[in-house]
């Protein structure tokens, strides 16, 4: 545990009145309030044997580790699982700077398409491999204070410039993994970031995000609410779906609105988050690493997008996404298949976040 984050914990825990305080210093944005009195209800009816492989599962990764430390070791030898997480785990509402700590999730799932390895007249529409003239640049080699910052381009001559956008990326020189007869569900896959191809052999192919080509995402569900062609409480996956189905002939021009490009690559498993772990569908999220560390362990207060019944339940940060920005933003991993893809689509819930810390050391209290 961050010996900085026992100390203020200690601290906050002896004040009269919570508010919000970054407690974890490598994420000065992320304001956190302690909330000792929601962990009964944080924990009540957990199935806590899923949890405890969940977590040890979660920390196979380094970000995990880093966070719990100790914690993960002994998740390897725990015979009470339920004693284990009340007992050392702590829950703390993210917040903004001013308190506010109501924000938005979305939903994301693993698409099905149909593909060949060789193109024909079904198969047309190329799904990209990493390109093996795209330029990756990591900017605090040569400015510290942008750690995390990346550029991506290629060159002309000694020049860098941006990669190709989306119009002009048949010009990359990427390799083609496989060919889709959908180029709308293959863009959908880009959203996605992880998805199976049903390829003509009936052999399935497992692809997932490798790189992009460095281009700002546009969202088109906000541009056609902003031309008034979609309303802005019915936008969703189906209903972009269905207006583009209905005109073909603005396709092209529509999807060139994102000029973002995902490459992908091969995987042996299905759907694999930013950590290089599985995801686990009802139990994964996508985060803004800038303000939710991958790995943590979070608690949601939401609501299924289908029936509104309430959606409350322990997760883990696993994966990012180019459009999941902000302090209060998460992506809610419902798996494949078609409820899966209906309760995605639909998801726009306004939802709390806990992050389950360490508890302070106890001769530190």
């Amino acid at each position: 545990m961050y010996p900085q984050i026992a100390v203020i914990i200690m601290l906050l825990l002896a004040g009269c009145v919570p508010k919000p305080q970054v407690l974890m210093p490598q994420l000065p944005d992320t304001y956190l309030i302690p909330t000792p009195e929601e962990a009964a209800a944080i924990w009540e009816g957990e199935s806590y044997g899923e949890l405890l492989e969940l977590f040890r599962k979660n920390c196979e990764s380094y970000e995990a580790q880093r966070l719990y430390g100790d914690l993960c070791e002994k998740a390897d030898s725990v015979k009470r699982p339920a004693a284990f997480f009340r007992r050392e785990f702590e829950p703390f509402l993210i917040a903004t700077p001013g308190g506010e700590t109501t924000g938005l999730m979305t939903g994301y799932y693993e698409p099905l398409l149909r593909g060949s390895l060789e193109p024909d007249a079904r198969y047309r529409y190329p799904l990209y491999g990493e390109p093996e003239d795209l330029l990756e640049i990591d900017l605090a080699e040569l400015y510290p204070e942008l750690e995390g910052k990346r550029l991506r381009g290629r060159l002309i001559g000694k020049r860098v410039v941006p990669y190709y956008d989306r119009r002009h990326i048949a010009e990359a020189e990427a390799p083609v993994i496989c060919w889709v007869d959908d180029r709308i569900a293959l863009f959908f896959l880009e959203v996605q970031g992880s998805g199976k191809i049903l390829l003509e052999s009936g052999d399935v192919l497992h692809v997932g995000y490798k790189n992009q080509n460095g281009r700002p995402y546009r969202s088109i569900g906000r541009y056609l609410v902003e031309r008034g062609a979609i309303d802005a409480e019915t936008v969703s996956l189906q209903s972009i779906r269905s207006w583009l189905a209905a005109h073909p002939e603005a396709v092209e021009t529509l999807l060139e609105v994102n000029p973002s490009v995902v490459f992908f690559q091969s995987r042996s498993v299905g759907a694999t988050g930013s950590l290089g772990l599985e995801l686990t569908p009802g139990r994964s999220v996508a985060v803004d690493r800038r303000h939710i560390p991958l790995g943590a362990m979070l608690y949601l207060e939401s609501e299924d997008p289908l029936d509104g019944t309430p959606l409350e339940r322990v997760v883990f940060a696993q994966d990012t996404g180019g459009a999941i920005r902000g302090k209060l933003r998460a992506d809610f991993f419902w798996g494949s298949g078609r409820e899966a893809e209906a309760k995605a689509g639909r998801m726009k819930s306004d939802t709390r976040f806990w992050i389950l810390l360490p508890k302070a050391q106890e001769e530190m209290r």
